[in-house]
């Protein structure tokens, strides 16, 4: 069962990256942190403070909250499965199993948003797939 959880968090962790590269477009990163990332509220909020980047508030187009907004789902979804595997299964099995986010993310930056990857970065996520491969089985 743990091998489930594990690739649920994968695919969300890829997701989270995806959403959270369309959702900082144009603006502070700072910012886009604050607004995805509820856990760590006060420490981002006040960088954002302490930089003056929350003047910039007003900046974000419906757009960039949207995807931070789902970053931020994405993200507690593959916490949540994370969680999940490593309470059902061995951590020496999980973890890399959800390191299959990388190899997920470069597919999906090819997809949607048409990144061209350096062969390097293919051969290194085919790689991670590969040994993906040879822990679930």
């Amino acid at each position: 069962m743990w091998k489930y959880y594990a690739i649920l968090s994968a695919l969300f962790a890829a997701l989270t990256a995806i959403c959270a590269k369309v959702g900082v477009r144009g603006i502070d990163s700072n910012l886009a942190t604050a607004v995805r990332t509820t856990v760590i509220l006060a420490i981002t909020w006040g960088i954002v403070l302490v930089t003056g980047a929350g003047g910039k508030l007003r900046e974000l187009s419906g757009q960039n909250l949207l995807f931070l907004l789902l970053s931020g789902v994405m993200t507690g979804l593959s916490w949540l499965f994370y969680f999940k595997a490593l309470q059902t299964g061995d951590a020496s099995k999980v973890a890399p199993i959800d390191k299959l986010s990388v190899a997920l993310t470069i597919l999906l930056g090819i997809l949607i948003l048409h990144e061209s990857p350096e062969w390097n970065v293919l051969v290194g996520g085919l790689l991670i797939v590969a040994g993906s491969l040879v822990i679930l089985l």
